[in-house]
């Protein structure tokens, strides 16, 4: 059996169109990011862990570039294009086994929601992994009673493939079911 090749650090450019800016997290964005993943919808609907500390906030954006240079992921901070005021996160993560595949995951403040913030942010990072990193499938995994990101994935062309049983687990808690959407490079979108 031939040994896959070493991971290729991934290149991190900025995003973005008339309303949003995608960006690379600085350390600054420590208690803005902190403040963010203590809303309460967020803990309900993603893995963060409970309670979010400002240092775990620091010790993600220092993450952020060993992740981007191992070729795992690439994190993004969501800003308001023209305050730079940060909305929220989203982040692309490689699959280890096929470099071709990648998922997309996402967190919105409150203050950013219900505006097509996060369709947008979705729709710029996929166009990226497609026309830059060489992706050809996009996953997005949600928990089947989080209808706003089923509307995300909806409204950004993604199309649901099935039901993940006990698939993900969140904290010392039982694994929860996911639904799985996906976008292809060749999708129209």
């Amino acid at each position: 059996m031939v040994a896959p090749p070493p991971p290729r650090a991934l290149r991190q450019i900025a995003l973005s169109d008339e309303r949003l800016r995608l960006r690379a997290w600085e350390v600054a964005d420590a208690p803005a990011l902190a403040a963010l993943c203590r809303d309460p919808e967020i803990v309900r609907w993603t893995t963060v862990p409970n309670p979010y500390t400002d240092e775990m906030a620091v010790s993600r954006a220092q993450r952020a570039n060993q992740l981007r240079e191992a070729g795992s992921a690439l994190l993004y901070a969501i800003c308001d294009a023209g305050s730079g005021r940060l909305l929220g996160a989203i982040d692309l993560r490689m699959h280890q086994e096929d470099a071709g595949i990648a998922e997309v995951a996402y967190m919105l403040g409150a203050h950013a929601r219900g505006r097509g913030v996060m369709t947008a942010a979705v729709r710029l990072l996929c166009a990226h992994a497609f026309s830059r990193l060489g992706v050809r499938r996009v996953e997005l995994l949600h928990h089947p009673d989080n209808h706003a990101s089923a509307a995300v994935a909806v409204r950004a062309g993604f199309t649901r493939e099935g039901w993940l049983r006990s698939y993900r687990v969140k904290g010392t808690g039982p694994a929860e079911d996911r639904v799985l959407h996906s976008l292809l490079a060749d999708d129209p979108h």
